[in-house]
Protein backbone atom coordinates (compact mmCIF):
# COMPACT_ATOMS: atom_id res chain seq x y z
CA UNK A 1 0.00 0.00 0.00
CA UNK A 2 2.94 2.30 0.31
CA UNK A 3 5.48 0.73 -2.08
CA UNK A 4 6.13 3.69 -4.08
CA UNK A 5 6.23 6.35 -1.19
CA UNK A 6 9.31 3.69 0.70
CA UNK A 7 10.56 4.13 -3.15
CA UNK A 8 10.70 8.05 -2.85
CA UNK A 9 12.38 7.89 0.97
CA UNK A 10 14.90 4.50 -0.25
CA UNK A 11 15.78 7.18 -3.52
CA UNK A 12 16.07 9.93 -1.46
CA UNK A 13 18.21 8.19 1.17
CA UNK A 14 15.93 9.30 4.17
CA UNK A 15 15.53 5.34 4.38
CA UNK A 16 15.47 4.29 8.53
CA UNK A 17 15.36 0.73 9.44
CA UNK A 18 16.23 -1.16 13.28
CA UNK A 19 19.45 -2.82 13.42
CA UNK A 20 20.42 -5.10 16.41
CA UNK A 21 23.86 -4.01 16.06
CA UNK A 22 26.72 -6.29 17.16
CA UNK A 23 27.78 -5.56 20.89
CA UNK A 24 31.60 -5.52 20.17
CA UNK A 25 31.45 -2.36 18.45
CA UNK A 26 32.06 0.43 20.27
CA UNK A 27 28.81 2.44 20.84
CA UNK A 28 29.41 6.62 19.90
CA UNK A 29 25.92 6.72 19.31
CA UNK A 30 23.89 6.15 21.44
CA UNK A 31 22.13 9.45 24.16
CA UNK A 32 23.95 6.84 27.24
CA UNK A 33 26.60 10.06 27.95
CA UNK A 34 27.79 8.58 31.46
CA UNK A 35 27.70 4.65 30.56
CA UNK A 36 25.22 4.09 33.22
CA UNK A 37 23.12 1.61 30.92
CA UNK A 38 25.67 -1.42 31.52
CA UNK A 39 26.04 -0.44 35.26
CA UNK A 40 24.51 -3.54 36.38
CA UNK A 41 25.11 -2.60 39.84
CA UNK A 42 22.33 0.28 39.77
CA UNK A 43 19.67 -2.27 38.22
CA UNK A 44 20.41 -4.30 41.19
CA UNK A 45 19.82 -1.83 43.67
CA UNK A 46 16.74 -0.88 41.48
CA UNK A 47 15.13 -4.01 41.41
CA UNK A 48 15.79 -4.40 45.38
CA UNK A 49 13.88 -1.44 45.91
CA UNK A 50 10.70 -2.32 43.83
CA UNK A 51 10.53 -6.25 45.55
CA UNK A 52 10.18 -3.96 48.94
CA UNK A 53 6.26 -3.28 47.32
CA UNK A 54 3.55 -5.70 46.75
CA UNK A 55 3.22 -4.29 43.56
CA UNK A 56 6.28 -4.01 40.61
CA UNK A 57 3.86 -2.75 37.64
CA UNK A 58 2.14 0.48 37.91
CA UNK A 59 -1.17 -1.27 36.99
CA UNK A 60 -3.10 2.26 35.80
CA UNK A 61 -2.48 5.54 35.15
CA UNK A 62 -1.62 8.30 37.95
CA UNK A 63 -4.67 9.79 38.43
CA UNK A 64 -6.93 6.25 38.96
CA UNK A 65 -4.45 4.26 41.04
CA UNK A 66 -1.23 3.86 39.28
CA UNK A 67 0.48 6.77 41.24
CA UNK A 68 3.12 5.14 43.43
CA UNK A 69 5.68 5.59 46.23
CA UNK A 70 8.43 5.17 43.91
CA UNK A 71 6.68 8.03 41.69
CA UNK A 72 6.21 9.94 44.55
CA UNK A 73 9.78 9.57 45.97
CA UNK A 74 11.32 10.12 42.95
CA UNK A 75 9.40 13.36 42.17
CA UNK A 76 10.79 14.70 45.69
CA UNK A 77 14.07 13.93 44.99
CA UNK A 78 13.81 15.79 41.66
CA UNK A 79 12.05 18.65 43.54
CA UNK A 80 15.26 18.93 45.86
CA UNK A 81 17.71 18.71 43.50
CA UNK A 82 16.78 21.48 40.86
CA UNK A 83 14.40 24.22 43.30
CA UNK A 84 11.46 23.43 41.98
CA UNK A 85 8.02 23.30 43.49
CA UNK A 86 6.25 20.03 42.39
CA UNK A 87 7.18 17.30 39.79
CA UNK A 88 4.59 14.41 37.54
CA UNK A 89 6.74 11.55 36.49
CA UNK A 90 5.87 10.76 32.05
CA UNK A 91 6.28 7.69 30.21
CA UNK A 92 8.57 9.27 28.02
CA UNK A 93 10.12 11.96 27.32
CA UNK A 94 7.92 12.61 23.75
CA UNK A 95 4.93 11.98 26.30
CA UNK A 96 6.24 14.93 28.51
CA UNK A 97 6.42 17.27 25.87
CA UNK A 98 3.51 16.35 24.44
CA UNK A 99 1.72 16.53 27.86
CA UNK A 100 3.19 20.11 28.18
CA UNK A 101 2.22 21.71 24.67
CA UNK A 102 -0.86 20.05 23.81
CA UNK A 103 -2.31 21.48 27.18
CA UNK A 104 -0.58 24.53 28.05
CA UNK A 105 -1.78 26.70 25.44
CA UNK A 106 -5.51 28.01 25.59
CA UNK A 107 -7.46 30.40 23.35
CA UNK A 108 -5.76 33.80 23.24
CA UNK A 109 -2.20 32.29 23.72
CA UNK A 110 0.87 31.92 21.55
CA UNK A 111 3.13 29.09 21.73
CA UNK A 112 6.52 30.16 20.57
CA UNK A 113 9.14 27.43 19.50
CA UNK A 114 12.60 27.41 18.63
CA UNK A 115 12.58 26.44 15.45
CA UNK A 116 14.97 23.65 16.34
CA UNK A 117 13.12 22.68 19.00
CA UNK A 118 12.07 18.81 19.28
CA UNK A 119 9.90 16.77 17.19
CA UNK A 120 7.33 15.66 19.99
CA UNK A 121 7.09 19.25 20.17
CA UNK A 122 6.22 20.51 16.87
CA UNK A 123 3.83 17.22 16.71
CA UNK A 124 1.93 18.58 19.57
CA UNK A 125 1.93 22.21 18.72
CA UNK A 126 -0.27 21.38 15.69
CA UNK A 127 -3.02 20.66 18.37
CA UNK A 128 -3.09 23.43 20.07
CA UNK A 129 -5.80 26.21 20.00
CA UNK A 130 -3.21 28.95 19.91
CA UNK A 131 -1.39 30.88 17.33
CA UNK A 132 1.89 29.24 17.03
CA UNK A 133 5.04 30.85 16.10
CA UNK A 134 8.50 29.98 15.31
CA UNK A 135 11.61 32.01 16.31
CA UNK A 136 15.21 31.69 15.26
CA UNK A 137 16.94 29.54 16.67
CA UNK A 138 18.56 30.40 20.03
CA UNK A 139 18.24 34.20 18.32
CA UNK A 140 17.39 36.85 21.36
CA UNK A 141 16.34 39.73 18.96
CA UNK A 142 13.73 36.92 17.56
CA UNK A 143 12.23 35.77 20.26
CA UNK A 144 11.80 39.67 21.60
CA UNK A 145 10.07 40.75 18.71
CA UNK A 146 7.58 38.28 18.90
CA UNK A 147 6.44 38.69 22.92
CA UNK A 148 7.03 42.48 22.07
CA UNK A 149 4.69 42.65 18.77
CA UNK A 150 2.30 40.11 19.44
CA UNK A 151 -0.92 40.18 21.31
CA UNK A 152 -1.44 37.28 23.74
CA UNK A 153 -2.85 36.44 26.92
CA UNK A 154 -0.29 33.93 27.91
CA UNK A 155 2.61 33.60 25.91
CA UNK A 156 4.26 29.51 26.21
CA UNK A 157 8.15 29.66 24.53
CA UNK A 158 9.73 25.97 24.63
CA UNK A 159 13.36 25.90 24.72
CA UNK A 160 16.15 23.02 24.98
CA UNK A 161 18.65 22.89 27.12
CA UNK A 162 21.22 21.66 24.67
CA UNK A 163 19.89 20.74 21.18
CA UNK A 164 19.79 16.86 20.61
CA UNK A 165 21.29 17.42 17.22
CA UNK A 166 23.73 20.21 17.06
CA UNK A 167 24.57 20.33 20.63
CA UNK A 168 24.17 23.87 20.76
CA UNK A 169 23.59 25.02 24.45
CA UNK A 170 20.59 27.23 25.15
CA UNK A 171 21.31 30.83 25.51
CA UNK A 172 21.05 32.39 28.58
CA UNK A 173 19.66 35.77 27.46
CA UNK A 174 16.83 33.58 26.92
CA UNK A 175 15.53 33.84 30.57
CA UNK A 176 16.26 37.32 31.10
CA UNK A 177 14.19 38.27 27.58
CA UNK A 178 11.58 35.96 29.15
CA UNK A 179 11.77 37.74 32.61
CA UNK A 180 11.13 41.01 30.72
CA UNK A 181 7.46 39.62 29.78
CA UNK A 182 4.11 39.88 31.65
CA UNK A 183 1.91 36.24 31.43
CA UNK A 184 5.04 34.15 30.20
CA UNK A 185 5.90 30.61 30.82
CA UNK A 186 9.08 28.82 29.95
CA UNK A 187 9.51 25.66 29.14
CA UNK A 188 13.20 24.22 29.07
CA UNK A 189 13.29 20.66 27.51
CA UNK A 190 16.49 19.55 29.16
CA UNK A 191 16.87 16.04 27.58
CA UNK A 192 20.31 16.23 26.74
CA UNK A 193 21.54 18.91 29.29
CA UNK A 194 20.46 16.77 32.38
CA UNK A 195 23.07 14.48 33.58
CA UNK A 196 25.35 16.39 31.43
CA UNK A 197 25.77 20.22 32.56
CA UNK A 198 26.18 21.90 35.69
CA UNK A 199 28.31 22.01 39.10
CA UNK A 200 25.69 19.02 40.28
CA UNK A 201 24.92 17.63 36.73
CA UNK A 202 21.17 19.02 36.45
CA UNK A 203 21.21 20.97 33.24
CA UNK A 204 21.32 24.63 32.17
CA UNK A 205 19.12 25.57 35.22
CA UNK A 206 22.73 24.24 37.41
CA UNK A 207 25.17 25.48 34.79
CA UNK A 208 23.90 29.19 34.61
CA UNK A 209 22.73 29.49 38.51
CA UNK A 210 19.42 30.28 37.14
CA UNK A 211 17.14 30.68 39.95
CA UNK A 212 13.48 28.71 39.65
CA UNK A 213 10.14 31.14 38.73
CA UNK A 214 6.89 30.52 39.05
CA UNK A 215 6.29 30.98 35.26
CA UNK A 216 9.95 28.37 34.68
CA UNK A 217 9.01 24.44 33.42
CA UNK A 218 11.92 22.07 33.44
CA UNK A 219 11.17 18.99 31.43
CA UNK A 220 13.62 15.81 31.27
CA UNK A 221 14.01 12.35 30.33
CA UNK A 222 15.39 9.47 32.03
CA UNK A 223 16.59 7.48 28.91
CA UNK A 224 19.50 8.96 28.40
CA UNK A 225 22.45 10.32 30.78
CA UNK A 226 20.60 8.42 33.91
CA UNK A 227 20.61 5.02 32.27
CA UNK A 228 16.77 4.51 32.02
CA UNK A 229 13.52 5.20 30.46
CA UNK A 230 10.54 7.93 31.35
CA UNK A 231 10.92 11.20 32.08
CA UNK A 232 9.43 14.23 34.66
CA UNK A 233 8.36 17.93 34.50
CA UNK A 234 9.18 19.82 37.01
CA UNK A 235 6.97 23.11 38.14
CA UNK A 236 4.94 25.18 40.32
CA UNK A 237 2.49 23.03 42.15
CA UNK A 238 -0.19 25.34 40.25
CA UNK A 239 1.22 24.32 37.04
CA UNK A 240 1.90 20.47 37.84
CA UNK A 241 -2.19 20.67 39.34
CA UNK A 242 -3.07 22.17 36.17
CA UNK A 243 -1.26 19.20 33.78
CA UNK A 244 -2.60 16.31 35.89
CA UNK A 245 -6.02 17.90 35.45
CA UNK A 246 -5.70 18.39 31.52
CA UNK A 247 -2.87 17.06 29.88
CA UNK A 248 -4.02 14.08 27.82
CA UNK A 249 -0.56 12.25 27.81
CA UNK A 250 -0.48 11.97 31.53
CA UNK A 251 -4.26 11.73 32.41
CA UNK A 252 -4.59 8.74 29.52
CA UNK A 253 -1.41 6.54 29.58
CA UNK A 254 -0.56 4.34 31.77
CA UNK A 255 1.86 5.24 34.83
CA UNK A 256 5.55 4.92 34.27
CA UNK A 257 6.97 1.65 34.84
CA UNK A 258 8.20 1.45 38.50
CA UNK A 259 11.86 -0.23 37.78
CA UNK A 260 12.83 2.73 35.64
CA UNK A 261 11.46 5.54 37.71
CA UNK A 262 13.67 3.79 40.22
CA UNK A 263 16.37 2.78 38.18
CA UNK A 264 16.67 6.46 37.26
CA UNK A 265 16.67 7.69 40.65
CA UNK A 266 20.05 5.45 41.65
CA UNK A 267 21.05 6.64 38.29
CA UNK A 268 21.05 10.37 39.80
CA UNK A 269 22.40 9.11 43.26
CA UNK A 270 25.08 7.40 41.47
CA UNK A 271 26.06 10.94 39.05
CA UNK A 272 26.05 12.92 43.04
CA UNK A 273 28.17 10.78 44.40
CA UNK A 274 30.69 10.53 41.27
CA UNK A 275 30.47 14.00 39.76
CA UNK A 276 33.51 14.76 40.18
CA UNK A 277 35.31 11.99 38.38
CA UNK A 278 32.36 12.59 35.98
CA UNK A 279 33.57 15.99 35.03
CA UNK A 280 37.17 14.93 34.61
CA UNK A 281 36.24 12.75 32.28
CA UNK A 282 33.64 15.06 30.28
CA UNK A 283 36.45 17.37 30.35
CA UNK A 284 39.16 15.14 28.52
CA UNK A 285 36.45 13.77 25.47
CA UNK A 286 35.68 17.89 25.14
CA UNK A 287 39.08 18.62 24.97
CA UNK A 288 39.85 16.13 22.23
CA UNK A 289 37.54 17.15 20.37
CA UNK A 290 38.81 20.66 20.65
CA UNK A 291 42.35 19.12 19.66
CA UNK A 292 41.01 17.07 16.32
CA UNK A 293 38.47 19.81 15.58
CA UNK A 294 38.73 22.96 16.75
CA UNK A 295 34.80 22.63 18.06
CA UNK A 296 34.26 23.86 21.75
CA UNK A 297 31.47 20.92 22.45
CA UNK A 298 29.88 22.29 25.54
CA UNK A 299 28.28 18.83 26.37
CA UNK A 300 28.82 14.99 24.94
CA UNK A 301 27.31 15.69 21.27
CA UNK A 302 29.73 16.34 18.50
CA UNK A 303 28.24 17.03 15.06
CA UNK A 304 30.10 16.65 12.57
CA UNK A 305 28.70 18.04 9.20
CA UNK A 306 28.98 16.07 5.79
CA UNK A 307 28.31 17.18 2.16
CA UNK A 308 25.84 14.43 1.23
CA UNK A 309 23.25 12.03 2.42
CA UNK A 310 25.83 9.46 0.91
CA UNK A 311 28.93 10.49 2.14
CA UNK A 312 27.41 10.22 5.77
CA UNK A 313 26.36 6.49 5.41
CA UNK A 314 29.36 5.54 3.46
CA UNK A 315 31.05 6.90 6.70
CA UNK A 316 28.92 5.44 9.15
CA UNK A 317 29.78 1.94 7.17
CA UNK A 318 33.32 2.26 7.03
CA UNK A 319 33.55 3.12 10.94
CA UNK A 320 31.76 0.27 11.67
CA UNK A 321 34.30 -2.22 9.78
CA UNK A 322 36.62 -0.24 11.52
CA UNK A 323 34.79 -1.39 15.29
CA UNK A 324 33.16 2.17 15.47
CA UNK A 325 29.00 2.62 15.84
CA UNK A 326 28.12 6.49 14.97
CA UNK A 327 24.95 8.04 14.15
CA UNK A 328 24.34 9.03 10.62
CA UNK A 329 21.33 11.78 10.74
CA UNK A 330 20.30 13.10 7.66
CA UNK A 331 17.30 15.38 6.06
CA UNK A 332 14.71 15.85 7.35
CA UNK A 333 15.99 15.53 10.88
CA UNK A 334 18.52 17.76 10.12
CA UNK A 335 19.74 20.37 7.12
CA UNK A 336 22.20 19.27 6.20
CA UNK A 337 23.58 15.45 6.93
CA UNK A 338 25.87 15.00 10.13
CA UNK A 339 27.87 12.25 11.72
CA UNK A 340 26.63 12.25 15.18
CA UNK A 341 29.29 11.43 17.43
CA UNK A 342 28.86 10.71 21.28
CA UNK A 343 31.92 10.68 23.23
CA UNK A 344 30.84 8.75 26.16
CA UNK A 345 32.70 8.55 29.40
CA UNK A 346 32.79 4.89 29.51
CA UNK A 347 34.37 5.17 26.62
CA UNK A 348 38.44 5.38 26.56
CA UNK A 349 40.63 8.17 25.15
CA UNK A 350 43.06 5.70 23.06
CA UNK A 351 39.57 4.18 20.79
CA UNK A 352 38.25 8.21 20.85
CA UNK A 353 41.80 9.37 19.29
CA UNK A 354 41.78 6.35 16.88
CA UNK A 355 37.73 7.50 15.50
CA UNK A 356 38.67 10.98 14.83
CA UNK A 357 41.70 10.14 13.38
CA UNK A 358 39.46 7.81 10.66
CA UNK A 359 37.54 10.44 10.13
CA UNK A 360 39.46 12.90 9.26
CA UNK A 361 42.20 10.60 7.33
Amino acid sequence: MYTNELKAINKSNRYRQRVVYDESLIDLASNDYLGLSTKKQLLKRAVTKVQMFKNHAPKASQVVNGYHQIHKDFEDFLCRQNGFEDAIVAGSGFLANLALIEALPRKGDILVLDEEYHASGILAAKLVDAQVIVFKHNEISSLEDILKNTQYKRAIIAVEGIYSMSGEILNKEIFEVVDKYENTILIVDEAHSSGVLGENFMGVYDLYNIEVKANHIKMGTLGKAYGSYGAYILASSHIIEFLQNRAKALIYATAPSLIDIELAHQGMLYILKNRDKLKKKIQKRQELVKEFFGVDMKGLIFAYEMQSSDAVLTMQKNLIKKGFLVGAIRPPTVEKPILRIIPRVDVKIKDLRKLFEEILS
